[in-house]
């Protein structure tokens, strides 16, 4: 292997190198590399789509309330069955280095409302994003990069937006080759006024639009007192029936150069979506979901801990789960949380009847794979 001896940062008069580079252009230091930021470089959670713990790929048609899909990407839509979604949704092949994708593809051709919105997007917690000082004078640059692909040509739009949607930065970029990925970069100057949360509360909210209303687009590349989910002009995908819309890759970094997607180990990628959302599902007919006790006979408690700590007390849903007390498996009726921390749920459920007062009972799922018990603090 060859290698290039590089200058000694360090100590301009030492005869060894503290940094080699390669043929290949990679770069080995002799001390410890320290970073400016005690950030990861992406802002962005589940970037490169490979985590859908709510559908496992399925391809679902979005409802009207903004609905997660893919974690951490939640999708929005002024009326309902406009487009549908899903993970490799199209099965086209991703990228080079990439296994998974958002797949969308538009129902009608559907002329978009003045003051509607189609997008898809991901609203990014205070505490990740609090060193970037929007809002004052030292706001800092950020970089957005992705991938996308298309059945339409043209210029496409997004937005970033504040908390309360009070600021709003409508970008714009092209898509050049229809059917066909293409990398694009995005460069935005920091808000230097306005309200942005550094709490657990949404930070950033930021918008792939596939079809915004006259009266909610703005001029692309300047921040504006508005409400704007995409930029003037941009193309509808739900315009036309069948049009596509891919994308993955996404990045949201400090500073006006796009660096290579930060790719990260998949259980570290899980935890992080995990904070906001947590799905166990029975992997056998009669899997166990946890211990609990029947306070009479038809009512009881169990407790959940969770695998991570969630951004806040998340919402707790359930489907097709039973108790087993020794002898009899009786299914759930009702389930409710009576304590929700960040660590650890306790929960009440019900039967019709059939239990006995203090008998210690197993959470099952009953007779299915499909049982599920889920934990949701999203944004």
């Amino acid at each position: 292997m060859s290698t290039v001896k590089a200058t000694n940062f360090q100590n301009a008069s030492s005869a060894t190198a503290n940094m080699v580079t390669d043929a290949s252009g990679n770069v080995s230091f002799g001390g410890t590399a320290a970073i400016s930021s005690s950030f990861l470089r992406n802002r962005i959670i589940n970037g490169d789509m490979r985590i859908d713990q709510r559908n496992a790929g399925a391809e679902v048609n979005p409802a009207v309330t903004a609905t997660y899909y893919l974690d951490r990407w939640v999708a929005t839509s002024t009326s309902a069955s406009k487009f549908k979604i899903g993970q490799n949704a199209g099965a086209v092949t991703p990228p080079t280095g990439y296994t998974s994708y958002l797949g969308l593809t538009s129902l009608s051709a559907y002329t978009v409302g003045a003051a509607e919105t189609y997008a898809v997007r991901q609203l990014i917690e205070g505490l990740n994003v609090s060193d970037l000082a929007w809002g004052t004078a030292s706001a800092a640059t950020v970089t957005l990069s992705f991938w996308v692909r298309s059945s339409l040509t043209g210029t496409f739009g997004g937005s970033l937006r504040n908390s309360d949607s009070s600021r709003s930065y409508p970008y714009s970029y092209t898509i050049s080759v229809a059917n066909t990925w293409e990398q694009k970069t995005v460069t935005i100057a920091g808000d230097t006024t306005g309200t942005w949360l550094t709490t657990n509360g949404i930070g950033i909210n930021l918008q792939f639009s596939i079809g915004s209303g006259a009266t909610v687009s703005g001029t692309a590349g300047a921040w504006a007192t508005a409400t704007y989910t995409s930029a003037t002009g941009a193309t509808s995908v739900v315009g036309t029936s069948g049009a596509t819309f891919y994308i993955t890759g996404v990045q949201l970094e400090v500073g006006t150069v796009a660096t290579p997607f930060e790719r990260q180990i998949y259980n570290a990628q899980l935890a992080q979506c995990q904070r906001y959302f947590a799905k166990v599902t029975a992997g056998a007919t009669y899997s166990g979901f946890g211990n609990g006790l029947f306070n009479t006979t038809t009512t009881g408690a169990f407790l959940s801990k969770l695998s991570v700590t969630m951004r806040s007390s998340p919402t707790v849903s359930q489907s097709s789960l039973a108790v087993y007390d020794g002898t009899s498996v009786i299914a759930l009726t009702g389930l409710s949380t009576t304590y929700g921390g960040t660590d650890y749920i306790n929960q009440d459920f019900t039967v019709a009847s059939g239990g006995t007062a203090n008998r210690v009972v197993n959470i099952i799922s009953n007779n299915t794979t499909s049982g599920f018990l889920s934990f949701s603090a999203e944004l």
